[in-house]
Formats: structure tokens, sequence, C-alpha cells
């Protein structure tokens, strides 16, 4: 249920966006109108560089194998991510993220 909402609540902050654009509303009542909802809507996670992917796994004393083995990816992955051939997206980087909020003592 929580998905449709905010798919709802992105619609229309998407329409009041088009609407102040086209000049149907204006900044007073887009601000009125859109103020409430943007904060309800799920953050996305943060892009990661290759250098804190590196740091953060370095931190923890690990290897690419075994920090790659607790986030679930494999040590080749690990290894694009952090030369920066590969970005990591989805579930990947959003427990990078939380990685790097909490630190990576939350894992072992």
């Amino acid at each position: 249920m929580a998905e449709k909402n905010s798919r709802w609540i992105g619609e229309m902050l998407e329409t009041a966006d088009d609407m102040l654009r086209i000049g149907i509303l204006d900044e007073k009542a887009h601000a009125k109108l859109t103020s409430t909802y943007r904060d309800s809507l799920p953050k996305s996670a943060a892009p990661m560089s290759s250098e804190e992917i590196r740091s953060l796994r370095q931190s923890s004393n690990l290897s690419q194998a075994a920090f790659a083995r607790y986030l679930n990816l494999t040590p080749g992955y690990l290894s694009q991510l952090e030369r920066g051939v590969r970005q990591p997206k989805g579930p990947a980087l959003a427990l990078l993220n939380v990685l790097k909020r909490t630190g990576v003592e939350v894992m072992m």
C-alpha cells in the first residue's frame, strides 16, 4: 500500500510542477500544495564513488572476497565497483549507503 501511495504522491507532485511551469499555479500555491508531500516520498540512495566503496571495505579490514560475501555480491562485481568500472545500483547501493551511515560493524 505504501508503494501505491508514494507513486500517487510522485504523480501528484509532477502534475503540480507541470501546472507551475505552464502558469496554472503561481509559486505560492505550488509551494503550499507540494510542501507537505515532498518529504513523504522515499529517499533514493546517494551514489557512491569507487574510492568511498574501497575506503568502506578497507575500514572494515576485510578482503574483497570477504566484504563481497557480507554484501551478497560476487568478488568480481565488488572489484569492478572499487575500480570504477561499474556503479552500484539497486539493493547493492542501498546496502552500501546503510553501511556508510551506520558503520560496517552492523553486518559483523
